[in-house]
């Protein structure tokens, strides 16, 4: 167990950042450049300065120290990517209600590291940001579980709220708020309506195990082919990450293994459909007439491209993650804990109907 150092008095001081060079075995140099984001360090070295960090309940920004019980005047989002379209439309939504409520809205990005994940979030609370907002995918890991729960902790010890938008519940009691979409009723409703339309054999691209959307749509998609009594066939799930060149790639490498043994496609976003059905188009198939072709998310390019997809609230998920939050740490113990919002499909033109041709009669 940590201990702090006590003063001459025998009071226990507040940790200093020469306590965590000193606990990490590294300079005070590296360990501001580590917690600004800015050191290339070895993961190793990070990790140690991290560890350190959490063990001494380091808070860097003695200003803000001493300042504690003061209002605070901003908000935390953390996001994968500002770049991407769904992250971008959370992020709007956070700061379109932040700026109702008077709030400062501070953004970060991890670019999908969770270590740099868990340094902004210590960065934000550093800040006395009054919430922070961590959107998006996340790899079911339970050692990145666990240290996660330790800052969600710290958080609300310094008065400030973890809202998990678009994630899963990090267990119970802990105190973090939770605000998702519906992934699996969503899923579940696009291939039942592909099912509905006659198509038996559709291909899933964008399995990913252990990340949480990928796992809650497939969900989905499994529940509704055994809803519907269609056998599940693992050969239809294909592995790949979230992005418009991997839709390309899963769709090419198919077909190019042989000709198709699918009539659709359930791409797990929109940006996946995208290039699923550019390399469709490529090898001479046309959508929807050769094949049927959804998506996920109601992003753009889904109206470019006439997708039929799932809706999601992206903005709203944002600003309902902000009201929570705020109302948390203004009125804790009348706020829900978890907030699921709806979803639904958005018909367009890239569906089209299986006609099963039975044997003429004897």
């Amino acid at each position: 167990m940590v201990r702090r150092a006590a003063s001459d008095s025998g009071v226990p001081r507040p940790t200093t950042i020469r306590d965590v060079a000193a606990h990490a075995g590294v300079s005070v140099a590296t360990v501001s450049r580590i917690l600004s984001g800015t050191y290339p360090s070895a993961p190793a070295t990070r990790t140690r300065v991290l560890k350190a960090v959490r063990e001494l309940d380091y808070v860097a920004n003695a200003n803000a120290r001493g300042l504690a019980g003061a209002s605070s005047r901003s908000v935390g989002i953390i996001v994968n990517s500002v770049v991407s379209p769904h992250y971008a439309h959370v992020a709007q939504g956070v700061q379109a209600q932040a700026a109702v409520d008077g709030k400062l809205c501070i953004v970060g990005t991890t670019g999908g590291d969770p270590e740099r994940e868990l340094a902004t979030v210590q960065l934000m609370r550093e800040e006395h940001a009054e919430c922070v907002i961590l959107v998006g995918n996340v790899v079911a890991d339970q050692a990145y579980r666990e240290r996660m729960v330790d800052y969600a902790r710290a958080l609300a010890l310094a008065g400030s709220q973890l809202v998990l938008c678009g994630r899963p519940a990090l267990g119970p009691d802990v105190p973090a708020l939770v605000v998702e979409y519906d992934n699996t009723g969503g899923a579940h409703a696009i291939t039942s309506h592909l099912l509905s339309a006659g198509h038996r054999r559709i291909l899933f691209l964008g399995r990913r195990d252990d990340y949480s959307t990928q796992d809650s749509r497939i969900a989905g998609y499994r529940k509704a082919l055994a809803d519907h009594r269609v056998p599940h066939d693992p050969g239809l799930e294909v592995v790949g990450s979230m992005e418009r060149r991997e839709g390309h790639r899963m769709i090419g490498e198919r077909l190019a293994a042989g000709p198709p043994d699918f009539t659709a496609v359930f791409a797990c976003n929109d940006l996946i459909a995208a290039g699923a059905r550019q390399a469709l188009r490529e090898h001479g198939l046309r959508v929807p007439d050769d094949i049927s072709l959804v998506g996920f998310d109601d992003l753009s390019p889904s109206a470019d491209i006439d997708l039929t997809t799932v809706h999601v609230p992206h903005e709203e998920l944002g600003r309902t993650a902000v009201r929570m939050a705020l109302e948390r740490v203004r009125n804790k113990s009348q706020v829900a804990e978890h907030v699921l919002l709806g979803t639904h499909i958005v018909i367009r033109d890239s569906v089209r109907p299986l006609i099963h041709t039975e044997p003429p009669a004897p």
